[in-house]
């Protein structure tokens, strides 16, 4: 229970945004820098894309964990914590060497980045529900969302313009003074922790390394399945790890009072619609690694160029972040969701034919990246607001952080498994050996295994839309609409 009543400010908000962007801005710009990261520090393209995904994936392994400890020993406390991890994680990755210790330093710094995002994500949100009321608490989700989906909006484009101009090691070493200013912001306000029942809950050790198992052996299958090949001794024990450890997770959290997950959370529809919809829209990621890996390897763009064919979904999400608040309030979560989820599928459709020439595609590219801010912003907002106004108090830390694990969790399998068709398509020998008595590919021959492979692989990312918009029609009810 918080000792000083306490009502949230902007300098608070700003602060704890400061973290989100540390991750979602900085982190999350290897999305388009990876091709001039790896080059420069003489990774092949299979590690990098490991270590692009690797930071969701931890984030989301651990937030759940991070969410509940901050429900218990303080949301500031483990924020604070996470600004520790992003600064070290930061200056681990701008100061990663080139050569054999490239690997091993870039992915630890990856990691603490994503460990950061795993203790600043859920706490933030548990305190936007502590410390802010009514209209009060949707503004501050909208300012928040667009620290996290517009952070993301903007990744491709600044990452771009500074590798371009600066060198793509000052990203991160901004993002760790970002981080500095972050802890700073947050250093007055009064702990805030949930409700306490008096009995101490120990910690599911057991339910957190099974699922721990669970996502790594799937993350490596993913990303590396198709160059260890997917019936190779390696690839079947990945597989049978993934099915045993699955089964054993569920049965050890089934009914446990001190459950990694509860899935207790689930039974309110609402809850469970917001979070698994969260889950596939964050997944969409995949369009951006696909499409910018597209236009630097298949057309030829600089990591620059590219980047700023994205600026309209940068500003699309801003602009429009609070659009989502105010649809929220005059139609409830259901409406403004659908409509985000169906204007991010018409994005991806525009992305799709890969086999028109360069300039067509930069002008669909460029509509479509504008549309996909518009979509995700309407999402944001009443997606974010149903998941926490479902939550009871006392769990509103570790429910924040299954929800937000959602987040993490489907950028990181969204971007590994739509880089993993990509790079796998695209290595296929024969030019036009999926597609080519489907479709016709216009100009340049030699780049169409590329093409082919990015269409398999936005086409991915367009099932999961459609998956997203009919979770959402089966679980938000019309009921809570205003």
């Amino acid at each position: 229970m918080d000792t000083v009543p306490y009502k949230g400010n902007d300098k608070l908000l700003f602060g704890i945004i400061f973290g989100v962007l540390a991750f979602w801005l900085f982190a999350q710009t290897t999305l388009n820098i990876n091709v001039v990261m790896a080059k420069d520090l003489r990774m092949d393209t299979a590690m990098m894309n490991i270590a692009v995904s690797i930071t969701s994936l931890f984030s989301g392994i651990f937030i759940v964990v991070m969410g509940g400890l901050a429900d218990r020993v303080g949301r500031l406390k483990i924020i604070r914590i996470g600004f520790v991890f992003s600064i070290i994680g930061s200056l681990l990755v701008g100061f990663t060497p080139s050569g054999a210790m490239a690997t091993p330093v870039l992915i630890t710094g990856r990691i603490l980045q994503g460990l950061s995002a795993a203790c600043i994500m859920p706490a933030s949100l548990a305190l936007l529900k502590a410390y802010w009321e009514g209209a009060g608490r949707q503004r501050a989700i909208s300012l928040w969302s667009m620290g996290s989906w517009g952070g993301s909006g903007f990744c491709a484009l600044f990452g771009g313009l500074v590798a371009q101009n600066i060198g793509w090691r000052y990203i991160f070493f901004a993002s760790a003074l970002i981080s500095v200013i972050g802890m700073w912001m947050i250093k007055d306000a009064p702990e805030s922790k949930a409700p306490q029942s008096g009995q101490k809950k120990k910690a599911d050790i057991a339910g957190i390394i099974t699922f721990m198992i669970v996502m790594i052996a799937l993350q490596v299958l993913v990303s590396q399945g198709s160059q260890l090949g997917w019936t190779s001794t390696v690839s079947l024990i990945l597989i049978a790890a993934i099915v045993v450890f699955s089964i054993a997770f569920f049965r050890i959290e089934s009914g446990r009072k001190n459950a990694f997950i509860d899935f207790k959370l689930f039974k309110n529809s609402t809850y469970t619609g917001a979070t698994i919809s969260n889950l596939l829209l964050n997944a969409v990621a995949g369009i951006l690694i696909v499409s910018l890996m597209l236009l630097q390897l298949g057309a030829g763009l600089s990591a620059q160029t590219a980047g700023l064919l994205t600026l309209g979904y940068a500003i699309a999400i801003v602009a429009f972040i609070r659009t989502g608040e105010k649809l929220l309030q005059r139609f409830g979560a259901r409406k403004p969701m659908i409509w985000g989820c169906m204007i991010v599928g018409l994005s991806i459709i525009l992305l799709l034919p890969a086999n028109l020439m360069t300039g067509t595609y930069k002008i669909l590219a460029i509509i479509s990246y504008t549309l996909f801010g518009v979509g995700l912003a309407f999402y944001a907002t009443p997606s974010t607001d149903a998941a926490l106004s479902n939550l009871p108090e006392a769990q509103a830390g570790a429910g924040s952080g299954i929800y937000k694990m959602a987040s993490s969790l489907g950028a990181a399998f969204g971007v590994a498994i739509s880089a993993g068709i990509f790079v796998g398509l695209s290595s296929i020998d024969a030019p036009g050996s999926i597609l080519d008595n489907v479709i016709r590919f216009e100009g340049r021959q030699d780049n169409v295994a590329i093409r082919q492979a990015a269409m398999v692989a936005l086409f991915f990312n367009l099932l999961m839309v459609i998956i997203a918009i009919i979770v959402i029609g089966k679980t938000v009810p019309k009921q809570s609409e205003k």
